[in-house]
């Protein structure tokens, strides 16, 4: 383990320097072993993904850095702030490398042969780096706007465009009872059935997390009678998705995890439903022992990873929406049984993985969260049957 970990502390130096004027001194043998170590980073993330052990040990050392790099004044690595992040090493090692014009011609040439091969026998791994890099290269605009962390308030409130929709769908709704008999609920179906689905959910969560009062151009009053406030609206807007199942499901499955977090941290009926429908996600998932993680019985179901992601953010939201998640982890593995070993309740996995489980000394072992007794055994045995 702690060879593993001297491993990441090097790679995170690594990363770093890939941005400096440093790299000027690098030869192709250099860029090979930084990719060779970047791609052995990247199948620790795979191999270790469901190892709650492992995980929490590499995450707690990122994050430490990370705080360690932010006090001490020095810039710590965009991305590298996580254990999921180990499974991009490679795209974010060949970004900062492409991007800097200080490296010399031979190894950049030697970059793009690696990257770019060309006709040959396919490899998987490189064609999911090749994929990822052109994806990013067609939303070049996109990169400088968004961080790995996830779509949040602040993206969507900055996005001019998205604002504007967003507000004009308030007045909107401000009107439709005045003139529709069947009010905001039909004109809002309509909307769903006629325009592109994935721009109106984003539509829809910016208007949900326009503040209380949002400022107008001197000179352009509201009409008298009218809402000063978008409250109404998005109001209007939280009945219409507890209303609809289907736009519900759609809403949390397809925005980013950081803009959903922050969307629940403001509405409360919505967390709720969030949390409704991550549960369910999370009853659907089985664990396999062959391969020692959690997994969905059909392709379409969401993952492990997935789950945890989502779970994790909402984690990191402030009070108290955070004790209301955790609250709800808590409930749902008293219900499966109450276990506190892994593999036997997903819920008791996630609170491990959160960092939320306790770890109690027995024997020459820990054991997480048990007590010596007759009752434990069982669980006991299957501990030490798969770990």
């Amino acid at each position: 383990m702690e060879s593993l970990l001297q491993h990441l502390e090097r790679f995170s130096e690594l990363v770093a320097v890939s941005r400096t004027t440093h790299v000027s001194t690098w030869d192709p043998a250099t860029v090979r072993r930084a990719l060779q170590w970047a791609r052995y980073l990247r199948h620790v993330h795979s191999r270790f993904g469901r190892h709650v052990r492992i995980r929490t040990a590499l995450e707690r050392r990122l994050q430490k850095r990370w705080r360690q790099e932010g006090t001490s004044g020095s810039f710590p690595v965009p991305g590298l702030t996580n254990f999921q992040a180990l499974g991009r090493c490679d795209l974010l090692l060949s970004l900062r490398l492409l991007k800097n014009r200080a490296l010399g011609d031979a190894a950049y040439h030697y970059l793009l042969q690696q990257l770019f091969p060309g006709p040959g026998v396919p490899d998987a791994d490189e064609e999911k780096l090749q994929g990822s890099l052109v994806r990013l290269a067609r939303r070049s605009s996109a990169v400088h706007m968004l961080r790995f962390t996830g779509y949040g308030e602040n993206s969507v409130l900055e996005d001019s465009v998205l604002k504007t929709q967003a507000e004009l769908l308030l007045e909107r709704l401000r009107e439709v009872p005045k003139a529709e008999g069947e009010g905001p609920s039909r004109f809002l179906s309509a909307l769903w059935d006629r325009l592109p689905q994935n721009n109106f959910l984003k539509v829809i969560a910016a208007a949900l997390l326009l503040p209380p009062s949002s400022p107008r151009p001197q000179g352009e009053e509201l009409e008298l009678g009218t809402p000063k406030t978008p409250g109404q609206g998005g109001q209007e807007l939280v009945r219409w998705l507890l209303a609809k199942s289907d736009v519900m499901a759609a809403f949390c499955q397809n925005l980013p995890v950081g803009l959903l977090t922050s969307v629940a941290g403001r509405h409360p009926e919505l967390s709720r439903a969030y949390l409704g429908l991550l549960t369910d996600w999370g009853r659907l998932l089985r664990y396999d022992l062959e391969k020692g993680t959690w997994v969905g019985a059909e392709a379409q179901h969401v993952s492990w990873e997935e789950l945890y992601g989502r779970f994790q953010s909402l984690c990191q939201a402030p009070p108290p929406l955070r004790d209301e998640v955790l609250t709800a982890l808590e409930s749902c593995k008293a219900q499966d049984g109450d276990f506190q070993v892994p593999g036997l309740s997903i819920w008791t996995d996630l609170l491990l993985a959160l960092g939320r489980g306790s770890i109690v000394q027995l024997g020459e072992k820990k054991v997480l969260g048990l007590s010596p007794g007759p009752s434990s055994l069982w669980a006991v045995f299957c501990y030490y049957l798969y770990v």
